[in-house]
């Protein structure tokens, strides 16, 4: 897989989830990407997780800024 098709493949699955009405709840870093922990609490009684293993750096800076805009959204 190209470095772009990788990209693309990871940017689909984060916009997939958060399109589901999933949240970035937390966001862990290491040497080999980063964790996305997103949860979906529609159902309030049970929320729903899911993990994203995040490894290219573009999407890294996808998820970002989908983050800050969360985060203004809270303010």
């Amino acid at each position: 897989m190209s470095d772009y098709q990788q990209f693309l493949a990871e940017r689909d699955k984060i916009d997939f989830f958060i399109n589901k009405g999933f949240r970035i709840k937390d966001v862990e870093e290491n040497l080999e990407g980063a964790f996305l922990l997103l949860e979906n609490r529609t159902n309030q009684e049970k929320p729903q997780e899911e993990t994203l293993h995040i490894k290219h750096a573009d999407s890294r800076k996808y998820f970002t800024s989908i983050l800050i805009q969360q985060l203004q959204r809270e303010k």
